[in-house]
């Protein structure tokens, strides 16, 4: 076995259970549950959020959009390990370190003693976090036989995108503090996968109690996690509210006592919030709005080159979108630069590749097909569509990191089709109904989607959005190509990163030539803040952590 402890745990990029019948019913009432002060957290210090829109779920195996991970696993749960705040370097959180063999197929986790999960109105836990916790949260994704599973019936659309529900073989308890993860193959970046959102570790013993109740959905509606915060009421649309956490095991990073989500989806009123006080911190302002806060002597803007993609995918089972001289018509009719000044007022760049040019791997001597709107409509005729065709292009409602106006970006896009031919109709639902019909149904032509790197690896751009593994899930091309995903699955089985890095490269020959989505721009993500707000940081991957966060 190789020992592997956090510092060196992987490659860092360069830069029954006791049941309780005190179970409440999940309420939507703000001030539905006592607000309690920890004693490390300076008076009533409380920090507005206003956030773009409202979780879909607070299960973080089950909704996994940056929305709904700030919501859940950034404030409530923890990982086994985690990313250093504002970096992609690895760190232990609930597990203190981890061995890993030399076949790279059997990790071996070694756990955090002392970590007390949340005690709500809802739950009082009679343990501490174990084994046993670890257990459950991942065999209820593993096993589609195990009770709670069957009880609340649920997909975790990550833990399949990254096949893991295939790789996995089992998961055995050591004794209490020590579990152990066997793989069928070997997969150099598990633990990095482990670090990601979805994999929060849940209370075995909360779910115990839930089942014994028949209240199994509650687990996605009143959370109870090991995070610094402690949940304590939503209301949809409107407000989620959180305490700090008196026990947390990193007592220094909860300097909050309290945290509040205003869920405020007009980005031109979360500006106004910010600059009358209402809130100290607000997710993805305008372009147009960045001047405005530069200008305000009480704001400050926190940014950074983001570690992301937005693009428009074509669903390859549909007609005639499956066929690739298609897609590459429709690729060719758009003219990127000209979003890149409308949508993002210049504060992007045009992506060409499916991966930003900060991440390992990158293939600089890839080169975009020329936007050629004459020639794109000559290859629709040669395809027997001289006339066009209609299409649906779905345009998300809220600002993401990598499209701040996918409305806009949409018409734009309409409109360069619109000269080929191609009609297309704009369609749009709430994030959360948008998210779950674009992975699991799959009834959209175009979609405008994106991604913020989750792990620092580049398997995270290739494998999650366009293998296999993920038709069903993130990968929203609906596109599984052999000769690509055979490559994405050699590069997990080895530890070498030049190899890696050589069937990196071949891969994003392949998505080049076969176009299943058109990459749009990589975004400069901003983040205003109040000056009053302290330790906060940006993130690369995109998410909001307010652990380590304080007011002056």
């Amino acid at each position: 076995m190789i020992k592997r402890s956090f510092q060196h745990a992987m490659p860092v990029l360069r830069r029954a259970v006791r049941a309780s019948l005190a179970i409440v019913s999940f309420s939507l009432a703000v001030t539905a549950f006592p607000v309690c002060s920890p004693a490390n957290a300076a008076g009533n210090n409380t920090l507005v959020f206003c956030t773009e829109g409202s979780p879909a779920g607070f299960d973080p195996g089950q909704h996994t959009t940056s929305t709904d991970f700030d919501a859940s696993s950034n404030a409530v749960y923890n990982e086994l390990v985690q990313f250093r705040r504002g970096t992609l370097d690895l760190e232990p959180a609930l597990a203190t370190s981890w061995d890993v063999s030399d076949d790279q197929r059997t990790y071996t986790f070694h756990l955090r003693h002392g970590v007390k999960f949340h005690t709500t109105a809802w739950f009082k836990p009679t343990r501490d976090f174990d084994a046993d916790d670890v257990l459950f949260t991942f065999n209820r994704m593993l096993n589609p036989d195990d009770p709670f599973r069957k009880a609340y019936p649920t997909s975790f659309p990550y833990f399949s995108d990254l096949g893991f529900d295939k790789n996995l073989e089992r998961i055995d308890k050591v004794d209490d503090y020590t579990v152990r993860f066997q793989l069928k193959q070997p997969d150099v970046i598990f633990v990095r996968n482990l670090a990601m959102a979805f994999a929060s570790v849940l209370s075995a013993e909360y779910a115990a109690q839930l089942s014994t109740a028949h209240r199994e959905a509650d687990i996605n509606q009143l959370p109870v996690g090991t995070g610094p915060f402690v949940f304590r009421s939503y209301q949809k649309d409107a407000l989620i509210r959180y305490d700090a956490n008196p026990d947390y095991w990193r007592p220094e990073d909860v300097k909050l006592a309290h945290l509040i989500f205003a869920i405020t989806p007009d980005p031109g009123v979360r500006v106004q919030k910010l600059a009358s006080g209402e809130c100290q911190v607000s997710a993805f302002p305008r372009p147009a709005d960045l001047e405005v806060v530069k200008r305000n002597p009480d704001l400050t803007l926190i940014s950074g080159v983001g570690f992301n993609v937005g693009f428009v995918a074509y669903n390859t089972q549909h007609t005639p979108l499956d066929r690739v001289e298609v897609r590459r018509a429709l690729d060719m009719a758009i003219d990127k630069p000209a979003i890149i000044k409308a949508v993002f007022a210049g504060n992007a760049t045009v992506a060409t590749n499916p991966m930003p040019p900060s991440q390992w791997s990158y293939d600089k001597q890839l080169k975009d097909a020329p936007y050629d709107p004459a020639k794109a409509k000559a290859l629709l005729a040669q395809a027997g569509f001289p006339n066009g065709f209609d299409i649906s292009l779905w345009a998300m409602p809220v600002q993401r990191p990598y499209n701040p106006n996918a409305q806009l970006m949409a018409q734009l896009i309409q409109q360069d089709w619109a000269n080929i031919g191609v009609r297309a109709k704009i369609v749009s639902y709430e994030w959360g109904e948008y998210n779950r019909r674009a992975k699991q149904g799959g009834e959209h032509d175009a979609i405008l989607y994106g991604w913020s790197g989750d792990n620092g690896d580049p398997d995270n751009w290739l494998g999650t959005l366009l293998g296999c593994d993920a038709v069903h899930g993130s990968n929203v091309s609906k596109w599984c190509d052999p000769a690509f995903n055979a490559l994405i699955v050699k590069a997990r089985s080895s530890s070498d990163t030049a190899v890696r890095t050589t069937l990196y490269e071949q891969a994003q020959v392949i998505f080049k030539q076969q176009v299943p989505y058109t990459p749009i721009a990589h975004s400069i993500v901003s983040l205003p803040a109040s000056t009053r707000v302290k330790g906060l940081v940006f993130s690369p991957l995109g998410s909001h952590r307010f652990d380590g966060v304080w007011l002056e």
